[in-house]
Formats: structure tokens, sequence, C-alpha cells
């Protein structure tokens, strides 16, 4: 009996294990990338935008490692893309628990349409896993391109997991081009979110690090009073923003 309860107690440790191992296991938990798309050309020196955009983005770092820890089914990995001439990966996926942002500088032309190929690459399978949850990606620019932006979106588009993204655009400014923010979201019932001033920025940014990434871990079924039921996942409207200074860019 002594041998037999032993083999019990070790065929339960081993289901337990399984589960905490294989796909789709209870405490398995499903890949979640968070990507920024930065701006980093030549404009955005201009009346501080960039560091408005630096300081906002390390400000919502807590708010969202507190809304990842909510998230138990989630394991949320953010990296960051920057575009100016060029395009590049300053940040690689690392996890929310450990991930510090890198201040940026601005400078050169506006190659979105560089990094829309960049994020393709990395949206493929493999290196991105078919079980992984959708990812957020967030695009933030004053400007318009001044490559092929329209080829290099339709390139992350063929992608599965660019298709699948909820993807956020922020304009920084009036002069940002609108029309192409509308693009890379892709659905009509979402609009870029216009932040006039470095209060709105870091309000808008502060709402895509913590809302937004929390609806990327949820079913549909789960959310209320949602902004769009023909997206891939639906997200909450996004926050009325007012504010009481001129300053504006």
């Amino acid at each position: 009996m002594k041998l037999f309860g032993e083999i019990v107690i070790n065929f339960g440790y081993l289901v337990f294990m399984t589960l905490m191992t294989l796909p789709g296991g209870e405490i398995s938990k499903r890949e979640l990338h968070f990507i920024w798309i930065v701006d980093c050309s030549g404009s955005m020196r201009d009346e501080g935008k960039i560091q408005s955009l630096n300081y906002a983005i390390r400000e919502a770092i807590p708010h969202m490692q507190r809304e990842a820890e909510n998230n138990i089914q989630a394991n949320l990995l953010i990296s960051a893309l920057k575009f100016s001439t060029g395009a590049q990966w300053i940040i690689p996926p690392t996890s929310v628990t450990n991930f510090r942002w890198i201040d940026l500088q601005a400078k050169g032309e506006t190659d979105m349409g560089q990094a829309m190929i960049l994020l393709s690459e990395v949206l493929h399978i493999p290196p991105m896993t078919d079980r992984g949850l959708p990812p957020v990606l967030v695009l933030l620019s004053d400007g318009q391109p001044t490559d092929n932006y329209d080829d290099g979106l339709n390139k992350l588009l063929k992608e599965p997991w660019g298709r699948k993204a909820i993807r956020v655009s922020i304009a920084i400014g009036e002069d940002a081009n609108l029309d192409v923010l509308q693009k890379f979201i892709g659905y009509d019932d979402r609009k870029p979110l216009l932040a006039r001033n470095p209060e709105m920025l870091s309000n808008y940014i502060r709402w895509v690090s913590t809302v937004v990434q929390s609806a990327s871990a949820r079913p549909k079924s789960q959310n209320r009073e949602l902004d769009d039921q023909k997206a891939n996942i639906a997200i909450p409207k996004p926050p009325e923003l007012f504010s009481n200074t001129t300053d504006v860019w």
C-alpha cells in the first residue's frame, strides 16, 4: 500500500508539472507583446515633444506593471521601435517587470514605412508563437511619412499577427497626418488620439499602457462599453480629454 501511495503521489506531481508547462495548461501564460513605435524625426525636437514623450512613457511604466499583475493569463513583453532616417529596434522584448525606457533623441526624416517593414518581420510566425495574445502596437507621430508608407503598412497587414493586432495611434500635435494614423488603425470606429500638449500625451499614453493592454488579455465577452465590435479585440472608448492650458503643439 505504501508503494501504491507513492506511485499515486508521483503521478499527481507529474500531471501538475505537465499542466504548468504544456501549451494550454492551467498555469501556462500566453505571450502578449506590447510595442511602442516612436517617431524620432527632426520635428519632434520642436516645443519639447520628444522630451514630453520620454517623460510620459517613463511615468506610465509603474501603472503598466500594476495592470499586468492583474492579467494572470498573460506574459507581458514590451519592446520599442524608433524611426527617423531609417528605423531600428531600440528595446528587445522585455518582461514588464524588468522594463526600462531609453530616452530618445530627435533628428532626421520620417521613415514610417521602414518601421512597418521591421514590425512585419517580428510579427511573422516564427519568431511569434501561434498561440499568443493579440499584440498591442502603439504608433506615435507628429508628422507624415517621408518614405513609402503604404507598401510598408501593406507588408505588416499581410502577417496574421499584424492583422490581428490592436493598433492604436497617437498624434502628437496638430501637424500630425491623421489620415496616415487612421490607416494604421484600420477601423473607422477607432480614431487617432490627438495629444495637443504634454498633459494630454501623458494621459493617452497611460490609457494605452493600462486599459488597452488589459483588453488584449481578455475576450470580448468580458469587456463592457466596447468601442468597436468589428475588430479582433474590442477596446473601451478612450477618455475625452480636455486641458486648461493654452500651451498647445
